[in-house]
């Protein structure tokens, strides 16, 4: 799926970008939503746009060759851990290290966000204060918030969580750009390329209840976890047109750093 012939006058060049899925998606994901990759498309991609989608957790990626031709990666969530040792994590670490030295833009969300902080020389591991599930109030930063005053973010953004891990430690020269009542860590950047969020943008309440309900099934969370993220379900909702913009004006090149 290559893009249109930039050398030919009055040609517009077709803007490419990838998803990197870390994920192995419900039946139910599928059949609803065409799948996680969908779901992110329809939050990023715009009419004009290559959308491709390597399966990361099985161990594909685009060959180097070929990352010149992307304008710009998303890492996906996932339901391993990013200070694990699986043979795939360790290759999506060395390939995020080969983005960010190319400066290529690169949005990592949830697993990806803590992935691209360990990849950066950032340490992640087991959240101190335990699962985050449901609608959370992050904070943007005073120079984060005056950032991205074009893009009208508010100064208390919710966002639907699901994840039990965090960053511990940023990589050297990051910036936090939002915190929470949970999570040091819910933003942060390096330089004008990589963005993580700890959060899930792309989220809508339907999949995350999908999701509760299968963490208690397999006994991951407990009854507690449940009630309280349905609780804040009925009680917030997610700002997804401000991440939409937010994150669509990273990716894109909107926002001057």
């Amino acid at each position: 799926m290559g893009g249109e012939n930039g050398g030919e006058v009055g040609k517009k060049v077709r803007r490419k970008f990838a998803v990197l899925l870390c994920a192995e998606e419900s039946e139910y994901v599928k059949k609803v939503y065409g799948g996680y990759f969908k779901v992110f498309v329809g939050l990023l991609g715009e009419e004009g746009e290559t959308w491709d989608v390597y399966r990361a957790a099985r161990r594909e990626l685009p060959c180097m060759e070929d990352v010149g031709t992307y304008d710009g990666f998303v890492i996906t969530g996932s339901c391993n851990d990013a200070h694990g040792d699986d043979q795939w994590i360790n290759d999506l670490v060395s390939f995020l290290k080969a983005l960010d030295s190319l400066k290529k833009k690169v949005l990592g969300v949830c697993f990806g966000h803590q992935i691209l902080s360990r990849a950066l020389g950032g340490k992640t591991g087991r959240a101190k204060k335990g699962w985050d599930i449901g609608v959370t109030c992050i904070h943007p930063s005073h120079s984060t918030f005056k950032l991205l005053a074009s893009l009208r973010i508010p100064s208390h953004l919710r966002v639907i969580e699901c994840h039990r891990d965090e960053v511990w430690q940023l990589p050297p020269h990051a910036e936090v750009m939002a915190c929470s009542e949970k999570t040091g860590v819910e933003m942060f950047r390096c330089g004008d390329h990589i963005m993580g969020i700890q959060g899930h943008p792309e989220y809508n309440k339907d999949i995350l209840l999908h999701l509760v309900d299968r963490l208690l099934q397999r006994n991951l969370i407990q009854t507690c976890h449940a009630e309280a993220a349905k609780a804040s379900l009925d009680a917030r909702e997610p700002d997804q047109e401000a991440w939409k913009r937010l994150c669509k004006g990273f990716l894109k090149g909107h926002i001057s750093w």
